[in-house]
């Protein structure tokens, strides 16, 4: 890790633009969907369509990045039921991803917008409710123009592999483990 400031260019010198990437942040620590909604309001500050699908934030929730995404213009699907530990109903929780699946991959293939969300979707991969292949494919093949960020921690091999960035949040030290409870306004 450099300890002084960098004096030579680090970038590789065939560097190039591409239409769009694909950004993937995973891992055990906090910030990942937080991450996320930074790009959606860069995004929406330059004018892009934006779609956001949460596959298990439930839309009763009220959380806060949804508030202001639709307040700036974003198109939003909460698609989930909530946690999986408080469901009465593993096998509606499943159709239901599996149906937000579905609406993800239209809103992807039918490329009108240029960034498009997917928050959590690295849990229905890992849980096998929907198909990672399926998910991996969808994304690859992709209109030119469409920038996709996924969320969710134990990211499969083929949403890393599909991924232009992949970001890893550790975590060192959560205020849950001290037995504190997710605060309005900082975690939701």
């Amino acid at each position: 890790m450099p300890t002084e400031a960098l004096t030579e260019d680090p970038r590789p010198d065939d560097q190039q633009r591409a239409p769009s990437v694909v950004v993937l942040n995973t891992g055990d620590g906090k910030g990942k969907s937080s991450a996320a909604f930074g790009v959606m309001i860069r995004s929406l500050a330059r004018g892009w369509p934006v779609a956001v699908v949460q596959f298990v934030k439930s839309g009763k929730w009220n959380v806060g990045e949804e508030k202001i995404g639709r307040q700036l213009g974003a198109d939003w699907f909460n698609v989930g039921d909530g946690f999986t530990w408080e469901s009465d109903n593993l096998e509606h929780d499943k159709a239901l991803a599996r149906e937000g699946w579905e609406k993800a991959a239209e809103l992807i293939a039918a490329g009108e917008h240029r960034l498009v969300v997917l928050d959590e979707i690295t849990y229905l991969c890992t849980w096998g409710w929907i198909d990672t292949a399926a998910v991996a494919a969808a994304i690859r093949d992709r209109p030119a123009k469409v920038n996709i960020v996924l969320t969710g921690r134990d990211a499969p091999d083929e949403l890393i592999e599909v991924a232009d960035t992949v970001t890893e949040m550790r975590k060192v030290k959560h205020a849950y483990d001290a037995g504190i409870d997710a605060l309005r306004g900082i975690e939701y």
